[in-house]
């Protein structure tokens, strides 16, 4: 049997309902075992990320990242995924990267945000103009139909061209006040240093933090995180690797037990938004635990398609 290569072709035929169902259901499985390495040269970045969950399968997912394609008119990130059998182990697909980062990380803040986001939520902050920032536009509308969205980017060009694209969305030029208007910020630029400022925060908004995947970069200062109540996707896969949790953990501005859980303890009912007028933040890590179930909704997605 020739081995599937799942291109971007399938995109049409998923749903971001039928994603959070998945990463729900695969959430009730055993934890996922995980290993991430890191190689770096200067700005540019070699990620490896691997899982294996009981019931579900392998999977490695490799990601480069360099940052200054940009200015070459290249892709930031490129990589490649290959999910392995849970029965045999033999290698059963190879899937697109693009395709795969693309509807796990919109795909995990959004899951995050079906739990912690006001439901009457529908003023949308996004802090960034790249490509995730255009994923979570048509992710927050499957659960916001009636969304208006603001963006705002360093560069205010950036903005503009982005929302002249985009049905819905305004570009803002003043970050405080694009903040302070929003029910949800989503974040997901390359800063190393924090953008929003936690003094800005109102009550009862959500913030999904998206873009910090280094231990020298964040997107929030202290001041948020402190009023807020925090959660991540996965504790082992954020609080020790990446710089939004690593960094004011080291220095004691925040604890472990200020982490009031991941999404493995949303059967137990403790991923919930405390109060309608609490401050909730979702960091977004991005483990190769939601890779692989991604993965395996996209496989399933082409299998139906094939008949299988």
């Amino acid at each position: 049997m020739t081995l599937p290569i799942i291109t971007a072709d399938i995109d049409a035929h998923l749903d971001w309902h039928g994603l959070l169902g998945a990463f729900e259901r695969a959430h009730a499985l055993p934890p996922a075992e995980l290993d991430d390495t890191f190689l770096y040269r200067g700005d540019d970045t070699l990620l490896s990320r691997a899982a294996w969950i009981d019931g579900m399968g392998a999977l490695v997912k490799t990601a480069t990242i360099f940052p200054g394609n940009t200015d070459k008119g290249l892709a930031a990130v490129n990589g490649g995924v290959s999910l392995y059998s849970d029965a045999d182990g033999t290698l059963e697909a190879l899937l697109d990267f693009h395709l795969v980062t693309k509807w796990k990380t919109a795909g995990d803040s959004l899951f995050a945000a079906n739990l912690l986001a006001r439901p009457d939520s529908h003023k949308i902050t996004l802090v960034g103009a790249g490509t995730v920032a255009r994923s979570m536009v048509d992710a927050y509308r499957a659960l916001f139909p009636d969304a208006q969205f603001t963006v705002w980017s360093r560069r205010f060009e950036s903005a503009a061209q982005f929302a002249q694209k985009l049905d819905g969305v305004q570009p803002e030029a003043d970050l405080q006040r694009a903040v302070e208007g929003a029910d949800i910020i989503c974040t997901a630029t390359m800063s190393r240093a924090p953008l929003i400022q936690g003094e800005w925060l109102q009550p009862g908004q959500h913030l999904d933090l998206i873009g910090a995947f280094r231990p020298d970069m964040r997107e929030v200062d202290d001041t948020a995180l402190q009023r807020a109540a925090l959660f991540v996707d996965n504790r082992r896969t954020v609080l020790d690797h990446i710089g939004e949790m690593k960094d004011p953990l080291s220095r004691g501005v925040i604890s472990h037990d200020d982490i009031c859980a991941d999404f493995y303890d949303i059967a137990a009912g403790r991923f919930v938004r405390p109060s309608p007028d609490a401050i909730t933040i979702c960091k977004n890590g991005g483990g190769a635990h939601l890779d692989l179930m991604t993965a395996r909704y996209i496989f399933g997605a082409w299998q139906k398609m094939q008949g299988q």
